[in-house]
């Protein structure tokens, strides 16, 4: 038995909502999930599995109409799909009415329930969430029947708020193979028997690396899973990157640098930096220009002007810069305390002011 195993699309989503490419990363989300859908076809799979969160919210009927269209394109491929916090079941969900295609099961009771498909010997097993929040485990003492069939769980949670479980306790069940969602990064906790597929595309600065899908065999006869692949679908990356600065570095040298390491990297990936070294007391960065440009998410300047507060406090032993260094310098200093010492020392030596 052959599977794809997905979560977490959050159709609907628009990421980075005050960016200018938040439009385009919609659509992405959509994109990226029809062609995960497409590729189930393409691979021939048995089933097509989709752990939670397919939606970012409730569904209007278009959304439905729209994922339902692409789950019609390949009828050979069973899709069963789960509810998760972000799409939860609700009273007057329009999930409760609608007609899928005939090759989708979607699990919407709030009690474990299963659909079984007897041309491929398998029994899929899941619940929905009714609630933003089940804080209690109610995955880890599940138990299925000796019955010679191939079971599956999907699951949504992993944190204190939504399904905690105990891995080892996981590792205990009868399932061949129990498909995560929730949590938005790829991660396979058990070898070949369970993982978080992750988001097929990455949704938020924080989710670096790659994305995409899970793809698995299933032995009809040991009904272990013989393989599982992680194949990565996302059309791009959120990068974090760290640009060293000396003394010497000026605007247009900082500015050209980050340009070129985006364009090394992909200018269709989504990019933070972090200015980090000593640089010139006299050099302001300003980058504003560079994010209006290109795709970047922030630009933290962590760099320091590397003062000679010797040389300052001797030329200025009685005034209030004097009195600054003398008050705040001293050998061990926090973050905190040097980011006052160096923004205190540029004001006072910007201001035009009597300082004494």
């Amino acid at each position: 038995m052959k599977f794809v195993h997905i979560a977490d699309v959050h159709w609907g989503m628009s990421p980075d909502s005050d960016k200018p490419w938040s439009k385009e990363r919609s659509q992405d989300i959509k994109d990226t999930f029809a062609k995960a859908v497409a590729q189930a076809g393409q691979l021939e799979a048995d089933c097509l599995f989709i752990s939670g969160d397919l939606f970012h919210r409730q569904p209007l009927a278009r959304d439905l109409k729209e994922v339902n269209y692409l789950f019609s394109t390949i009828p050979g491929v069973h899709v069963v799909i789960i509810a998760g916090n972000h799409d939860r079941i609700r009273n007057n969900s329009a999930l409760l009415s609608f007609t899928w295609a005939p090759n989708v099961t979607y699990l919407m009771d709030e009690e474990l329930r299963c659909v079984y498909f007897e041309e491929i010997n398998t029994e899929v097993y899941g619940f929905s969430y009714h609630t933003t929040d089940i804080p209690e485990n109610r995955l880890d003492h599940l138990k299925v029947p000796n019955n010679g069939r191939i079971h599956v769980l999907l699951g949504h949670g992993g944190d204190a708020n939504h399904i905690p479980f105990d891995k080892g306790a996981m590792g205990a069940l009868d399932f061949s193979y129990i498909a995560m969602g929730h949590i938005h990064k790829p991660e396979v906790l058990i070898e070949n028997r369970m993982a978080f597929s992750g988001s097929p595309e990455p949704l938020d600065k924080t989710e670096a690396g790659q994305h995409g899908m899970f793809m698995g065999e299933i032995n009809e006869v040991t009904r272990m899973v013989t393989s599982l692949k992680f194949v990565p679908l996302a059309r791009l990356q959120y990068i974090s990157l760290a640009v060293n600065v000396t003394t010497a570095t000026t605007n247009t040298e900082l500015a050209m640098k980050i340009t070129q390491e985006i364009q090394n990297r992909g200018p269709e990936n989504i990019f933070r930096f972090r200015i980090r070294g000593m640089r010139d007391p006299d050099i302001s960065f300003d980058l504003d220009m560079l994010s209006t440009r290109l795709k970047i998410m922030e630009i933290i300047d962590e760099s320091e002007p590397q003062y000679d507060f010797s040389a300052l406090f001797a030329e200025h032993p009685s005034d209030m810069i004097g009195f600054y260094i003398q008050a705040l310098q001293k050998p061990e200093m926090s973050q905190v305390e040097k980011k006052a010492l160096y923004y205190g020392i540029n004001a006072l030596l910007r201001t035009t002011d009597e300082r004494s």
